[in-house]
Order: structure tokens, then sequence, then C-alpha cells
């Protein structure tokens, strides 16, 4: 029985053994049994080891923007501040190959096309009207810093090492290493076809692949590409997302600001973080990313680490396509606290438009209808304008645009303008060029004014071309052609010649082959060169328009018109109807009024003057109430979804809108400085308040002598505070010289220079004034104390310099380091941070000394040149009035410092306008400053007022 049995199992065995299928399943159990061993030891026994480890390879950190503060003026009022809004990011997933990638950036930017958006511009290139690629740098410094970044380089310095690194890359060539380096040339759609895309399509894709190679391709780190999207855009985004794998539509903050125009030189903007500030900023907080926006200028940028809060953080689980799977933790952004300025926001307000009011009657008082209306004697306040400046100016500042008179829309005016144009350009350059190949070709001041301003301009062309012709080291500046050409006494075609044959023209960039072998052809070649560029070249464009003008081929009537026509001014048919009806008296009249109504204002002429500043001073806190420059810009294009546009005209602007003429402007300080002599001359005992000195007109102890401004008239016997209020110069470069006598009489420039050194810093004009802005340094004068005792020498100070010294002589010796910052609260409102001025010196006198300036600057006021301008004032105010020379054919630069009440001073005014003719036009804004914070004006009234009264007084004080 047993052994059947053994039997039984023994050839099972064998059948067993001998079966493939049986066998099969033993080991197919085997490895289920394996199998399901280590799925236990993965899932149970390692499967917290290994999730973590799984968990680290996908665990993505990435920080979190934080909200800027918001600014105020001093009274609350919102100047600064963030609003929401939605913006497009595109990311690096991996999910695309490049060709994918860029099929996939060339659906979106259809997408955005389609609904009007504007990518932002991160390669600086735009296509002109003629279909040619252009850069769009304001300076070669700036495409020297594109170049570096998009060559991968640390330096610019490192630019033309090798030709993968040229500086001189023109816009085409460098939009072809884009093609290149991001494979566009050889896009092919789903089906292996070549892919057709625009230029703009081009140069969009370029503009995003830059934009994402910006961020090196980090992954979960989201570029954005537009900014302030409609909500179609925004529709149309998210119906596609299968197709735009990347991008995303995101909550983004714009910055917002009120009243821009007139805050502008204060609160500034912010902008994305460049090159070298970025690793700057870094070494504070290492949190700073190259797409963060920071301060770029003003208050923005001067309390940066105040308003731009603290970064929160967000870790995450990304799965391959870095879709986001879970937020495992997250940390909340902090918000940045809220800066209060000193500023008076009706009062800031209210200066900048009776600085623009005050302007714009000076200029309407100064036009002229004559086209020479000055001569050699004509005096500096008298000086005239001609009106066909005036009309040039409305092209030269493009206000009116060029490119408008020739479009298909364009007026039959504007068609009328264009085609005069054309000809007369044709008809110039064809005189140019016959002009130099004549071997009788004229000297330069033998030729017509025109024809001697396109040679100049010729010559310009091939010196400042990019490629470098003319090689200034090798010119020999005591060679008889070069003297010959300072004076005008040497043909154009002679000066050339002598260049090609000194070898200081670099005939080998010309592209000469073998066939120019000879100085005439190589002329030949530069001249045809430098006429090819000047074709196309807008600025000599503008040259031909100024002599049309000039000569009365395009009318004042015309560009008048033009004005109507391209939107400058609103439409008013009865307005173009007169105009086209008229001549140029009548065309000379309408500028005038619409100047005078501000309807064409001051900053569109940028004529002479066309600037100004104001600072309004607290003189018993040191807080500043009022900066104003004049003009402003709006910093709302400056930030979010930049304006390219609008920030390329503010750099070409000649009114200079982006210079604080507050704070940068530097003049001679003229007048304004004599105060500060009195003292030096009272404290110093060269001069007793009471004794008097007898002015002649003409101080002649030196040489060359120095006349008083009344010449050939005199003051007679004056004391200090006639001498202040009649603003003698005979006193003051009479004291000027008496304090550079030594004691045993004997004189010193030295001595005299380092007196008027030791008072001017006594009232802090020997560094900055401590307002939080961009500031240039003062300069105290340093040669000749005469003349350096009526303010000229080579004294230089800004208006807020100049305030800080008044509101010093105001509060009888408080020299206040100024401030336009007045606190920092949190989001709560409770003060982190007082920032009241601080007095950093007290000017130790004789009370008596201060009586007598402050008599002297009421008597200013009251009796002297400032009189007919404050009569009807209610308020008692001591000022001083000052005028500086920069040309004899140009008007002189005017000033006004101030304080008020007399009695009990509250605050310093100070005026500076550029060219502005007469100090009392300074002193003019002044009063109606003073009219304003004192109530006898509404800010309402002033909004409504047209140009101002101008006060024409006939003094160089």
């Amino acid at each position: 029985m047993l052994r059947d049995f053994l039997e039984i199992l023994n050839d099972l065995r064998k059948k067993i053994l001998s079966s493939r299928i049986i066998m099969l399943i033993i080991i197919h159990s085997i490895l289920v049994f394996i199998l399901a061993a280590k799925l236990f030891n993965l899932q149970l026994v390692k499967g917290r080891d290994f999730q973590e480890q799984y968990v680290q390879k996908t665990e993505k950190k990435v920080l979190l923007p934080a909200s800027r503060g918001n600014i105020y003026d001093r009274n609350g009022n919102l100047l600064a501040y963030n609003e929401l809004a939605y913006g497009v990011t595109i990311m690096e997933t991996g999910y695309y190959n490049t060709n994918g990638l860029n099929l996939m950036v060339l659906r979106l930017v259809r997408l955005l096309e389609k609904h009007g958006e504007h990518i932002n511009v991160t390669v600086p290139i735009e296509i002109d009207t003629d279909g040619n690629y252009e850069f769009t740098f304001s300076t070669d410094i700036a495409k020297k810093r594109f170049l570096r970044d998009f060559y991968g380089l640390k330096s610019i310095d490192e630019l033309d090492k090798n030709d993968k690194t040229k500086s001189d890359i023109t816009a085409y060539e460098l939009i072809e290493r884009a093609n290149a380096r991001y494979r566009l040339n050889d896009m092919k759609d789903e089906h292996e076809n070549a892919v057709e895309i625009s230029q703009q399509e081009n140069l969009n894709i370029i503009n995003i692949r830059y934009a994402m190679a910006g961020s090196r391709y980090h992954r979960y780190t989201p570029t954005n590409i537009v900014k302030n999207i409609s909500e179609d855009t925004k529709t149309d985004i998210l119906e596609n997302t299968g197709n735009l794998i990347g991008v995303e539509i995101e909550t983004e903050i714009n910055r917002v600001y009120n009243d821009s125009i007139y805050f502008s030189s204060v609160v500034g903007y912010i902008g994305k973080v460049q090159g070298d500030r970025l690793e700057e900023l870094k070494k504070d907080n290492p949190e700073f990313e190259d797409d963060d926006n920071v301060g770029i200028i003003g208050v923005e940028q001067s309390m940066e680490s105040e308003l731009r809060g603290t970064k929160g953080s967000k870790t995450m689980i990304v799965d391959y396509l870095g879709h986001i799977m879970v937020v495992s933790y997250e940390t909340p952004a902090i918000s940045g606290n809220n800066v209060y300025l000193t500023i008076d926001r009706e009062l800031q307000i209210g200066t900048y438009h009776l600085v623009e009011q005050q302007l714009a009657g000076i200029l309407a008082s100064k036009l002229d209808i004559a086209d020479d209306p000055n001569t050699d004697k004509t005096d500096s306040t008298e000086r005239k304008i001609p009106i066909k400046n005036a009309y040039f100016q409305l092209i030269n500042n493009d206000v009116l645009s060029m490119d408008a008179f020739s479009r298909a829309d364009a007026s039959d005016i504007e068609k009328g303008i264009f085609d005069k144009f054309t000809q007369y350009r044709q008809k110039s350059m064809d005189e140019i060029r016959a002009e130099l190949i004549s071997p009788d070709a004229r000297i330069m001041n033998m030729l017509e004014s025109d024809k001697k301003a396109f040679m100049y301009y010729l010559y310009e062309t091939i010196a400042n071309s990019s490629q470098k012709l003319i090689v200034d080291e090798k010119i020999d500046t005591n060679a008889d052609y070069y003297l010959k050409w300072k004076a005008d006494e040497i043909s154009l075609r002679d000066f050339l010649y002598a260049g090609i044959s000194n070898s200081w023209i670099d005939t080998s960039k010309l592209n000469i082959n073998s066939k120019y072998s000879n100085a005439d052809d190589i002329y030949i070649a530069l001249i045809d060169y430098a006429l090819g560029l000047m074709k196309d070249d807008k600025e000599f464009s503008k040259l031909i328009y100024k002599y049309m003008i000039k000569q009365g081929s395009v009318t004042g009537r015309e560009l008048c018109l033009s004005l109507y026509y391209q939107g400058i001014l609103n439409y008013d048919e009865a307005a173009i109807n007169a105009l086209s009806s008229s001549g140029e008296n009548y065309a000379f009249n309408f500028m005038i009024d619409k100047i005078k109504r501000i309807e064409i204002t001051p900053a569109q002429l940028a004529l002479e003057p066309c600037t100004g500043g104001a600072v309004v001073v607290d003189t018993n806190t040191g807080e500043i109430k009022a900066l104003v420059s004049y003009p402003g810009y709006d910093s709302n294009k400056l930030v979010n979804s930049i304006d390219n546009t609008y920030f390329a005209k503010l750099l070409t602007d000649q009114s200079q809108p982006l210079y604080n003429n507050a704070t940068q402007a530097k003049k001679a300080p003229g007048s304004t400085f004599k105060p500060i002599v009195a003292v030096a001359g009272i404290e110093e005992n060269v001069i007793s308040p009471y004794d008097t000195v007898d002015c002649t007109g003409n101080y002649d102890i030196i040489t060359p002598p120095i006349k008083c401004w009344i010449y050939p008239g005199h003051h007679g016997k004056l004391n200090v505070v006639g001498a202040i209020q009649n603003s003698c110069n005979f006193y003051f470069v009479d004291i000027g010289h008496r304090l550079s006598l030594q004691n045993n009489g004997e004189y010193s420039a030295e001595l005299g220079l380092s007196r008027l050194r030791k008072y001017a810093s006594l009232f802090g004009l020997d560094h900055k004034s401590g307002v939080e802005l961009v500031e240039t340094e003062p300069e105290i004068s340093n040669e000749n104390p005469e003349p350096s005792a009526i303010g000229q020498g080579t004294h230089s100070f800004a208006n807020v310099q100049l305030a800080r010294y008044v509101a010093a002589v105001a509060s009888r010796g408080n020299v206040f380091e100024l401030s336009v910052v007045n606190k920092i609260t949190d989001g709560g409102g409770i003060i982190l941070k007082d920032y009241s001025p601080n007095i950093s010196s007290h000017i130790d006198i004789k009370d008596s000394t201060w009586e007598y300036v402050h008599e002297g600057m009421k008597g200013v006021v009251e009796n002297g040149s400032a009189k007919n301008v404050f009569k009807d004032l209610k308020v008692s105010v001591a000022g001083k009035t000052g005028t500086a020379q920069e040309s004899k054919t140009k008007a002189n630069h005017a000033f006004f410092i101030s304080f008020a009440p007399y009695s009990k001073p509250e605050i310093a005014v100070t005026v500076n306008i550029p060219f502005g003719y007469s100090s009392s036009n300074a002193a003019a804004v002044a009063k109606n400053i003073y009219k304003l914070y004192f109530g006898f004006s509404t800010l309402e009234e002033i909004e409504n007022s047209e140009a101002a009264r101008v006060f024409d007084i006939r003094r160089e004080d």
C-alpha cells in the first residue's frame, strides 16, 4: 500500500518535471512571490523612505512677491498704490522639444496679436516703416549693456574680443543670430512643412524666447510676457490651455500713480532691476531676482527697503509637466510699509501750474513775427524769439510727426508739406554733392546758411557713423587745414582731402575694392557713403525743415493747421476755417493765443525758457512742502507694461522732463548769494553795518574792473541794508576785496576765497541738502573773490540747496538736512519711523547781523527790484532777486529766494527759471505760491488760469 502510494508520487513528480506548463506555473509562482515580497518591502517596509526621496526630487520652492507699500502726501492723499490686474506668463516645462516650443510660442503670439496685446519688449529692436530692423537704444552704453547680456558676457569690456561678440552688430544681424539660437528658421508644422512667419511675429517670438532665457529656464519659475490683458484675451487663453502648455494667466500687481505729472520729480517710478544694481541689491537681500520691480528714481528708489516688503514662499510638489500637484507649505508675503511725504498735494500741484503759467507768459511776451528781431546790442532782458523758431520746434521737438505728413490718410495740407520737403531735400542733396565734387568748392564762410549747415551735418555724419571713419587722435590740431576749418576758411572738400592724405579718415572701412585706387575715387566713395546715410536720417530731415520754415517754404499757417489734423489741438472747425483763409500774421497771433491758453505748452515748444523749479520749505521744521520740477512726465506710462514710444520721446524731449530742475539743475546763484557776503563782511569785521560804500558804478580797484548793474548810473553811498535792497554789485565786490586783505594790508585772493567758502559752508552750501532724491553736488567758487562775492566765479548750486540756505536765514541760523519723507507706517497706520529733518548745524552770529540781513531782504520786496511784483500781496515777504548770464546771445537765468511772513517766518520759497530773462519773473512765481499757501487764492483758480503776467524789469542783479 505504501509502496503503491510512493510509486504514484514518483510518477507524479516525473510528470511535473517533464511538463513545461507545470514548470512555468512554478516559475511564475516563484516570481509572483518575489514580486510580492519586493512590493511589501517597497511599500510597507521602506515606503516612507522612498516617498521622502521622491518628494525631494520633485519638491520646488518658489518665492511669492510682496505687495509694495503706498505713498501718501502729508495729508494722507494717495499718490502711489497697487492695483490688481491679469498678465500672461510662460514657463519652460520640458514638455516641448525646441520646435514644439517655438510652435507653441507662435500660437500664443498670434492669439495675443488678435486681441491687440503688447508683448513685453526684451530685445530693443523695432521695425521701421520700410520694413527694416533698427535698434531703439537711446545711448551707446545702453546698447553695450544689452549686448553684454545677449552674448552672455560678464562685462562690456569683453565685447569685440572676437567676431561672436561684436559691439557694432546691426539690428538685422542680431535678429539672424537670435533666429539661429532659437532655431526659428527651422520651424516645421505637424506635417513637417516649413512654417512662414511675419517680421513682427519673428520679433515677438524672439522677445518671448529671450525673456524665457533671461530666467535661465528655471522650471516652475514663470516669465511674464504681457501685462494688463483684457478679459477677452484671458478667456481665449484659458480656452486654449491644451495647446499652450506652460502658459498661465496670473494675477499681478500693477503700480499706479495719482497726479503723476506733478509728482514725478518726487515720487519717481518703479521698473525692472538692471545689471549692476541687481548685484548691489543682492548683497543686502539675496531674495532679489532679475524679474523684480524696484524703485528706479525718486522716493520709490530712496525708500526701496521700506516700500518693498518681504517675499513669501511656497513649497509645492509638481509633476513632470510642472503642474502643481499639492502645496505642502506656504509662508505668506508681508506687504511693504507705507511712506508719507512732507509734500502738500495742493501746494505741489498749484506750484507746478504757476511755474508753467509764468513760462507761458514769458514766451508769449517774447515771440516776435520778425525773422531777426535782435541785434548784437540787444540787452539780455529784451531779446525776442522769432516766431519761426517756435514753428520749427513743433517739428524739432516731435510735437508734429514728420511721418504723419506722408501717410495715406494725411490731410491735403500735410501732404503738401511732405511734397515740398521731398523736393527740397533732393534739391539740397544734389547741390551738396555738386558743391563737394567741384574743384572750385567754396570755403565754408562763403556758403549760404543752409548749405553751410548741411555741410557741417555731412561731416558730423561721417565722424559719428558706426564705421568710425574719423580717427580723432590722428588729426593734427595745429595743422593749417585744421585751423582754417575751425575758422570756416576752407571748403569741406579740401578738408576731407586733407583727412585722406593725412590718414585720419579710415578708408579701409569703406569696403572700397581695387578700382578705387586714388584719392579722388576714395573721396567720391566717402561722399556717397555719407549722403546715403543722410537721405533717411531723421535729424537731417529736421534740419531740412528748419530752413524750409526759415525761408517760408513751409508756413506757420500750414503747421498750425497740422496741429489740428494730427490731434495735438482739439478739433475746432471754426479755428481751422479761420486759419485756412488767413495769412502769416493771423498764424502768429494764433500761436500767441494758444501759448497763453497753455493749449501749446512751454514744454512742447522747448524754447528758452521752457523749464523751471520751485521749492517750498517749512522754516521751522526743515520739511519740504513742495518740490516742483517743470516739465514733469506721466510715471504711469513707465511702469507695468512700459510705453516704449513714450519713454523714447522722454529721452529725446528737448525740455528734458526726466531731469529734476529743483535738485539737479545747477546755476551760478547771482545776487541771491549777496546776503551770505553781507554776513561774512560784518562777522569778519571788514565792514560795520553802519559803514557806507560809495558806489560810483564802476569798481576799478581791480583789473578788469567790475561794473555795477546800474552803470553808467551809480548808487552813491550805501550801508549793508541799502546794498542788499539795491543789490549793489559795487558794494559787494568791495566786501569781497576787503575779505581778501591780510592784516598787513597785502592782498590774498586765497584768503578772500577761504572766507567766502567758510560762510557759504555755514549756510550748508558745501554739501547736498539731504533730500531723498537725486541731487547734484554744490560748488563753492574757487577763483576770483570779487566776482565770487556777487554770486559769479565758479559758484554753482541747485534750487534745493538755495532753499536750505534761505531757510537758515529765515530761522536765524538753523541749517536743516532737508527731507521730503515725513514718516513710515505699517499697513495699520502705526508709525514705524519718524523722518523729521535734523538740524545739522547752527550758525552762531550776532543777532544784529540777522536783523540787518533780514531788513535788507525785506527792502528788496518793499522798495527794491521786486516791489512791483509784491505790492498787492497781503503778507510781508523778505527776499532776494538774482540773475546769472550764461551767454550774451541768450536770456539771463532768473532766481528768487525768500521767506514769509517777515516777522515770524513759516516758509521759505525759492524759484529758478533758466533763461527766465528777469529775476522778477521768478519773484512773480514765488508771490503766487505765497498767495496759494496763505489762502489768498485756490488751486481751482490757479488750474483755470492762463499765462501769467510778465515783469520785464531790466536789471542784471
